[in-house]
């Protein structure tokens, strides 16, 4: 068996006798290995296969059978080996990598590189006992602890030739899968996770013994040698490298498994990496899991393989990457800081590989507490020349601090001068720093700071301090800190240091100064004089005992208490005694002595102040005083302290109290400020004293109670002053006295004369009235008092009141420093005798006519003054009369009122008369009173129009034209008084065919009675139509009128149009239509002229509408320009080309009354005949006729079932009536050349078909064997025989292809269909393209169009000072246009003068207005004077004809004054361009003064100019408007000397007339207001038109805008189809359609020919277009020539363009080249 399969290896190792020297299950290994893929096929033994597929291999086996002597033969079938290196490289892989490659010749190459991952913790790659993996180099810093990976050395790919392993032959790499020089895309060592198979060919050399190859290995490593790669079995040409690469990164991504990181923190940057492209990204973590241990931060470590050795505690791990959870890597850092951290305080980041995993935590604690024992402890300090400061010592201010000895021990007592030193780090030299803090409340102070170095032979050393004299709380510091940096810290921890905390303070004092003293010093007031006493150093320090301070002042008497001693020394209680002149205080100096001080003496200046109120002093000095009632009295008060100078404080306030009589005054005053002042108050009075009184007076401080109070003895005498009045009234010699508040009864309206007056004092003693007391006394009676009467004790006299409901009020005062005494009594008057009568209405004074009064009226008799007389009696009745115009007295009733003594009139009512005031006239005795009545309208039994007069004729009213006033009704009594009755519902009632707008026929009255039914305008047919008004009251129907309209047609309302043509003519088919003259008709059936003619169009559709509406699809034109020799008010419709198709086709004429409404005339409906004919076309295009002349009928047929038209130019079918033959032969393409002709059917060269009826039926056969050239074209000619028609058609020409052979013809008549087919479809594709190519020619057109327009409007507005921005265009329009609108608007609400004359309505077009509305004037004088001068005239109507103002004149009986301008001679009319009087042939004759001009130059005419200059120049003539009377008639003087001089009007209001009269009232003009609204009214301000220009040339730019938008997007829009995919895709079928057309007709053997191609397309154009109208892109020229730019409206719109352009887009090749041609069996 292992003969048979060539196995020299197994054969060599089996005839070897030292076979048992070798393990056998090796040797069975190794020939597995090699004969691998023999057994297990190409894809090895798979054990790991979930389903495993059937190899075609199962049928080999080679069994290994060992013989020993003795013992049983061992045999092994190779088949059941699984440990085999192959095997065991199939299964441990993850992924593998297929290539192949090319060598030079035939050689190839098939390899497999297999990926065999890291997992967890250990490499899965298998380990061939060959070639140990594991080396002990232990020179590698390597991360691994593999160093070499998991493949070692040795080589990736074994070699096998035709799926046999030779075992000596492998290739170590290739350049594209070693090992990068730089960082590649997966880490390092995945390299060395690789295995790999390389299967040749046999076109590569072995050795004979099939242990090696030849030159493999050179081969595949040629430049020349191609790699690609493998990809699901398909070869793929790549870059190797790179997909090897992204693969090799792939792998160890998804499978490598080693370490596992938990607890993730983040990313991070790490800047300590030199390299910047790997400093990011790092995931870090708190945790990993590694060969079955955790570990985690804080955790204790010791490293391998490093140098030096580390110990330290776990900071946090490092993977590369942007990692965001767990996850197992291969690799990874770990940061550690060293322990102990006290001696090295530095970080380390090593490979995780690198910690020492045997280690215990135990064994690294102990090596950190060895490393502890090293550093420095404490300190140890001496004082080797004394002074030594012990711990919290108390020391004065200077004393000094000995010298320091220092050392440095370490735990073990050592002196040490420098860190213990590191292998990686250095020894650091120590130092030790003294520093002496001062700890002040602003803060710590550094007072001293020295730094001492061990000297090697001599210790750390401090000298001497002696400058301590601050005082406060110090802390001397010793501290060990390193030598480079001064840190006090080494790795986080504090270096030994020993603290001294003493105290210093002040020493004894030395001086003194005086502090700050509080002021004010005052006599006798203790005060305290602090003193701060200081040491040598300045310090505050306390008083000795034993020192007694010494006092002196000069002037002063010096005493103080005690002296307190302390750190605050004060001398308490000190006194000052002495004179003091002024209340302000005095100035001192004061010497302070403390005996025993080096400086025991100060002198400061104190400002002593009188003391505190001790008594008073009261002046004057006498105990008894004497004053009199009702006077006050000052007194002069003294306030002194204890050393009797004058003293002041606040709230120092003197009273003074008076006792022995009751409401006596308080006297108080403030000596706050000079401590002395005059106490006063109010009068002392006591009431009702008649004799001397004695009080007593009690001066004192109240708020001071430790001053004695000072009393005073008053007299007080009786007052001499006024204390009361007395009045008296004198009755002849009797005086009887008036009490205050008597009531005196006295005649009403008399006077009260004798009245006297009396004053006396307190003691009952008459006072003689002086003029000074004179002027005292005041009455309120009278204004004006008489000084001497008063003197003499005379008061005025008293008027008594008229009424006796007015009571006089008598006020007498007397008003002095001393007292105000008053005396009042009350005058009521009493009636006189009677001397009038009074009438009283109780209720309305307003009585409608035939109605009872229904209040009542009183009548009183008054005397003179009216008050009623209380005296009279029932008697009084009868002597009562009553009279008055139109009373009725048959119900009048007289009675007595006993209660009120009045009496009382009913039953007053008024017989028919005139509406209005009444005066009823009451008489009794002598003495008469009138009442006025207001007597009203009775109650509403009729209706009347107000301000309507001669109702009995028809108004006249325009047809839909609204009245001139507004009716108005108003309600009257039966008597035709108007009645003011409210809310009474009108209603109206009309005929049927009348129809009032507004409709509103409800109505109801106002408080006047009256009802305004609007100003309503008229709608009904011609005729009299009437208008009753209906209304009620109280149930009662009232009398209404009925108002007759004579409803007259609208001559400017257009109601139908005439279209007038010739109705005779046919219409051919692409002719003219006959002339169509439309006018517009009114309701007079008028023609309305004026009328623009755009208004006016023409539309036509094809067929006829059964109803009224237009159909959307319709063609519009415009009228032809009007021409001179026709009437005005008609429209022609000239030359408009009628449809290219036959058939019925509607027109009809439209005007355009507004926006929405149109008018339409009758339907007109005209037949569409075809036209001459022009051609001879068939129907259906027939296809190309392929022929042979075998015998066979089909195969020799040309024609079958042809049928021949007569077409006109359009296409129509015409010729119906024509009689005549077609004559059908055969012709060459070439008339020279001289071929053979085929013949038809009966050897003839031509064959006759009749025509009749338009057509004719033509089928033709070739004769079999028919001569003729094979594969040859030839002409189908068909000649018609018309003899009816005068220009003989064109004949019709069919192609045709000839062939010998019956096969051949087949083939060609299939490439002939086809041909045809592509021909068709070329030409539709042809014409679409170019239809599209127009399209975008003609929008660029536009686009270009709008840009000028835009620019140009542009232009406009900058000249108007208006700037456009470049963005946001059409809002800045927008809103510029909305601002310049309220500004228009603004200008046209200011108040302007207009004219209030109501306008003539203008029923007929002829009438032009009244003269008043006719003109404006700008200027305000001139208007009025204008207006003025053409008063009469002012409001005449103007006409164009007589005929109109007569119809005028008769609407109105001859009221209407009217003025028609056909009667005007115009040859007198002044020439408006003739220059003023002063200027003769183009000179100046003078110089004027006052501007004249001529008045029509002043005058602007809205309408109608030509008319209103023949109308003011007739009224005006040569009148001129000068500025003033002075300038006028120095005008005239002038002008008269050299001409006639007009009519001159100034500006103030003269006119100076034509005959030179001037001056009187008919010369002056009246204000403006009398003019009563007939004056012109003013133009609209020139502003107002500037507005307008600006908003219409805004508006003009917007729309310019919009449609540059507009035309840029269809543009843009239509560029972009061109572009589309689907147009791409149909350029491209064009493209592959024609070159498929050139290769048939190659085939074929048929030139190319454009009139074939043009047959061809023809009919298809001309079928293009079912519309009667020719499309305007096809036939551009035709409709250049029968339409003008102004005529032509309807073309077909852009969207419509673009919706046929999607339907060709959407049209199918197929659909394109037509439905195949079925012929007929």
């Amino acid at each position: 068996m292992l003969s048979s399969l060539d196995i020299p290896v197994c054969s060599e190792v089996l005839s070897n006798e030292t076979m048992r020297s070798f393990c056998l299950g090796t040797k069975i290994s190794t020939c597995r290995h090699i004969y691998h893929y023999y057994i297990h096929g190409p894809k090895g033994n798979e054990t790991n296969a979930v389903t495993k597929d059937v190899s075609p291999f199962n049928n080999i086996d080679i069994e290994i059978s060992m013989f020993e002597k003795g013992k049983v033969p061992k045999i092994v079938n190779l088949r059941e080996i699984k440990d085999d290196m192959q095997t065991l490289y199939i299964n441990t892989a993850a992924d593998s990598f297929e290539f192949k490659a090319h060598v030079e010749g035939e050689g190839i190459v098939e390899g497999i590189i297999r990926y065999h991952p890291f997992l967890y913790d250990k490499e899965t790659y298998p380990d061939d006992p060959c070639f140990p993996s594991k080396l002990n180099d232990d020179d590698d810093d390597d991360c691994f602890i593999v160093e070499k990976g998991a493949r070692g050395k040795r080589p990736i790919f074994e070699c096998f030739w035709n799926g046999r392993l030779i075992p000596y032959t492998t290739v170590e790499d290739f350049d594209w899968c070693a090992p990068p020089k730089k960082r590649g895309l997966a880490p390092i060592e995945c390299y060395n996770r690789i295995s790999g198979a390389l299967f040749t060919n046999d076109k590569f050399q072995v050795s004979t013994n099939k242990l090696t190859f030849m030159d493999l290995e050179l081969k595949l490593k040629d430049k020349n040698t191609l790699f690609t790669r493998i990809f699901n079995g398909q070869e793929q040409r790549m870059k190797i490298d790179r997909e090897f690469a992204l693969w090799l990164k792939d792998c160890h991504e998804k499978y490598d498994k080693q370490i596992k990181f938990t607890v993730f923190k983040g990313i991070t940057t790490r800047t300590d990496l030199p390299s910047k492209r790997m400093q990011s990204p790092w995931a870090m973590y708190a945790a990993i899991e590694w060969d079955g241990k955790t570990y985690k931060t804080g955790q204790l470590v010791k490293t391998v393989k490093t140098l030096p050795i580390f110990y330290g505690s776990i900071e946090k791990f490092f993977l590369y990457g942007d990692h965001d959870g767990d996850i197992f890597s291969t690799g990874g850092e770990v940061q550690i800081a060293l322990e102990p951290q006290a001696l090295y305080g530095e970080m380390k980041v090593i490979p995780i590989s690198k910690l020492d995993r045997t280690v215990s935590e135990k064994a690294v604690k102990k090596y950190i507490e060895d490393e502890m024992a090293r550093l420095p402890d404490k300190l140890s300090v001496t004082w080797p020349e004394g002074d030594e400061l012990l711990p919290n010592e108390t020391r004065f201010a200077g004393t000094p601090i000995g010298a320091l000895r220092i050392e440095i021990l370490n735990k073990k007592g050592e002196a040490m001068q420098k860190l213990p030193g590191t292998s990686h780090g250095g020894s650091k030299k120590l130092l030790v720093e003294l520093k002496v803090i001062l700890h002040s409340p602003t803060g710590n102070k550094e007072i001293i700071s020295h730094i001492s170095q061990h000297g090697g032979k001599w210790p750390y050393w401090f000298k001497k301090m002696e400058n301590l004299q601050k005082l406060g709380n110090y802390t001397l510091k010793l501290q060990v800190v390193l030598n480079e940096s001064n840190a006090d810290t080494y790795a986080g921890r504090p270096l030994p240091s020993k603290i001294f905390k003493f105290t210093i303070i002040e020493g004894k004092p030395e001086k003194f100064s005086v502090g700050l003293l509080d002021l004010p010093f005052r006599i006798g007031v203790p005060f305290n004089i602090p003193l701060e006493l200081q040491d040598e150093f300045g310090h505050a320090t306390q008083l000795t005992a034993g020192i007694k301070p010494i006092l002196e002042a000069s002037g002063l008497t010096l005493q103080y208490g005690e002296v307190t001693t302390g750190t605050k020394c004060i001398i308490k209680g000190v006194t000052a005694k002495g004179s003091i002149n002024s209340c302000q205080g005095k100035n001192f100096n004061m010497k302070v002595t403390l005996p025993g001080l080096k400086e025991d003496t100060q002198i400061f200046k104190i400002r002593l102040q009188p003391g505190p109120p001790h008594q008073l002093k009261v002046k004057p000095d006498s105990e008894v005083l004497r004053i009199e009632n009702g006077t006050a009295f000052p007194f002069q008060v003294e306030v002194l302290d204890e050393s009797g100078n004058i003293t002041a404080q606040p709230k120092l306030v003197v009273h003074c109290k008076f006792l022995g009589a009751s409401n006596l005054p308080v006297y108080s005053v403030d000596c706050s400020n000079a401590g002395t002042n005059i106490l006063t108050g109010p009068v002392i009075h006591v009431q009702n004293i008649k004799k001397d009184q004695m009080l007593k007076a009690r001066i004192e401080i109240l708020s001071c109670k430790d001053v004695p109070p000072v009393e005073k003895i008053i007299k007080l005498l009786p007052s001499s002053h006024v204390a009361r009045l007395q009045i008296l009234s004198m009755d002849g010699q009797k005086a009887i006295q008036i009490k205050h508040q008597d009531e005196i009864n006295w005649l009403a309206g008399d006077v009260m004369h004798n009245l006297i007056f009396q004053m006396y004092d307190e003691g009952e003693r008459e006072i003689h009235i002086t003029p000074a007391l004179a002027e005292k006394i005041k009455v309120n009676w009278t204004p004006k008092i008489n000084k001497e009467h008063l003197i003499q004790g005379l008061l005025p006299d008293v008027k008594v009141p008229t009424s006796v409901k007015d009571v006089r009020y008598c006020l007498i005062t007397y008003l002095d420093d001393h007292v105000s005494l008053e005396s009042a009594f009350t005058v009521r008057p009493r009636p006189d005798e009677p001397k009038h009568i009074k009438c009283k209405l109780k209720g309305p004074n307003t009585l409608q006519i035939g109605e009872e009064l229904q209040g009542e009226i009183d009548v009183v008799i008054t005397d003179q003054y009216g008050n009623q007389i209380q005296t009279v009696t029932s008697a009084c009745v009868n002597s009562l009369g009553i009279s008055g115009p139109g009373l009725d007295k048959s119900n009048l009733k007289i009675t007595w009122q006993e209660s009120t003594l009045t009496m009382r009139v009913k039953g007053i009512r008024f017989k028919p008369c005139l509406l209005g005031s009444k005066e009823l006239c009451f008489a009794w005795r002598e003495f008469s009173d009138f009442l006025r009545i207001n007597l009203t309208a009775g109650s509403p039994a009729k209706l009347q129009f107000v301000d309507w007069p001669e109702l009995e004729k028809p108004v006249a009213v325009i047809n839909g034209k609204e009245l001139q006033k507004p009716l108005i009704v108003q309600l009257c009594d039966q008597w035709g008084n108007p009645s003011p009755e409210p809310n009474v519902k009108i209603s109206l009632t009309k005929s049927i065919n009348l129809k009032i707008v507004p409709s509103n026929q409800q109505h109801k009255t106002d408080d006047n009675g009256r009802a305004n039914l609007g100003v309503i305008s008229i709608h009904a047919p011609r005729g009299e139509h009437t208008l009753q008004l209906k209304a009620s009251y109280n149930k009662t129907t009232l009398d209404c009128p009925i108002i007759t309209f004579n409803v007259l047609p609208d001559p400017e309302k257009p109601v139908r149009l005439n279209v007038k043509y010739d109705k005779n003519p046919s219409f051919p088919a692409g002719g003219t239509f006959t002339d169509f003259m439309v006018s517009v008709l009114s309701e007079d059936d008028n023609v309305i002229k004026n009328i623009n003619p755009a208004r006016i169009s023409m539309k036509m559709w094809e067929g006829q509408s059964s109803g009224t509406g237009i159909p959307v699809d319709v063609t519009t034109f415009s009228c032809s320009k009007v021409k001179d020799d026709k009437e005005d008010g008609f429209f022609y419709f000239r030359d408009k080309v009628v449809p290219e198709r036959v058939g019925t086709y509607s027109i009809q004429f439209t005007f355009a009354m507004d926006k929405t409404n149109m008018l339409n005339s009758d339907q007109i409906i005209v037949e569409v005949v075809p036209n001459d004919p022009v051609r001879l076309l068939p129907d259906p295009l027939p296809a190309t006729p392929a022929v042979s002349n075998v015998r066979t009928l089909t195969s020799r047929t040309l024609v079958k079932d042809l049928y021949l038209h007569v077409m006109d130019e359009y296409n129509n079918h015409t010729g119906i009536d024509l009689v005549g033959r077609i004559i059908a032969k055969i012709k060459s393409p070439n008339e020279d050349e001289d071929i053979e002709i085929p013949q038809f059917e009966g050897k003839v060269s031509t064959i006759e078909f009749p025509f009749s009826k338009g057509s004719s039926e033509i089928n033709l056969v070739l004769a079999e064997n028919s001569p003729g050239r094979d594969s040859t074209e030839y002409i189908l000619v068909f000649e018609p025989d018309l003899p009816a028609l005068k220009k003989p058609l064109e004949p019709y020409r069919l192609s045709f292809m000839f062939y010998n052979d019956f096969k051949k013809q087949q083939q060609m008549a299939t490439l002939t269909k086809e041909r045809d087919q592509l021909s068709q479809s070329i030409g539709v594709y042809r014409n679409w393209f170019d239809t599209t190519n127009q399209l975008v020619n003609e929008m660029k057109c536009q686009v270009k169009e709008a840009e000028t327009r835009e620019s140009h409007m542009k232009n406009e507005l900058k000249k108007h000072q208006i700037e456009i921005p470049q963005t946001n265009k059409l809002q800045y329009v927008d809103s510029l246009i909305k601002q310049k609108k309220l500004d228009q608007e603004r200008v046209m609400k200011q108040p302007r003068r207009t004219c209030t004359l109501p306008n003539y309505p203008k029923g007929n077009q002829d009438i032009l207005g009244k003269i008043a509305h006719l003109a404006q004037i700008e200027d305000n004088e001139a208007a009025k004077v204008i207006s003025w001068h053409l008063a009469s005239d002012m409001d005449c109507v103007v006409t164009l004809t007589t005929e109109a103002a007569r119809s005028i004149f008769d609407e109105t009986q001859g009221r209407q004054q009217v003025l028609p301008l056909d009667s005007i001679y115009k040859k007198t009319l002044p020439d408006w361009n003739r220059p003023l009087p002063h200027l003769r042939n183009g000179k100046i004759c003078f110089r004027p003064i006052g501007n004249p001009v001529f008045a029509r130059d002043l005058l602007t005419f809205p309408d109608n100019v030509e008319h209103c200059q023949t109308v003011f120049g007739m009224l005006l003539g040569d009148t001129i408007i000068i500025d003033n009377l002075d300038a006028a008639n120095h005008y005239r003087k002038e002008v008269v000397k050299i001409t006639h001089c007009p009519t001159l009007l100034t500006r103030e209001g003269d006119r100076i007339r034509s005959n030179g009269k001037f001056g009187g009232l008919q010369n002056k003009a009246p204000p403006m207001d009398k003019l009563r609204g007939m004056v012109f009214g003013a133009p609209m301000p020139k502003l107002y038109s500037t507005f307008s220009g600006q908003i219409e040339l805004l508006q003009q730019y917007r729309t310019a805008v919009v449609k540059l938008d507009n035309v840029n997007k269809d543009l843009d829009l239509q560029l972009q189809s061109l572009n589309t995919p689907e147009m791409q895709k149909k350029k491209q079928e064009l493209a592959e359609q024609e070159k498929s057309l050139m290769l048939i007709e190659q085939k074929l053997g048929m030139t190319p020919s454009d009139k074939v191609m043009e047959s061809l397309l023809q009919p298809m154009v001309l079928d293009m277009s079912d519309t009667p109208i020719p499309p305007k892109r096809m036939r551009r020229e035709t409709v250049k020539k029968l339409y003008s730019s102004e005529e032509w409206i309807s073309c077909p719109s852009k969207k419509q363009q673009q919706q046929q352009q999607q339907q060709l887009l959407q049209i199918t090749p197929s659909e394109l080249n037509g439905p195949p041609r079925k012929r007929k069996a």
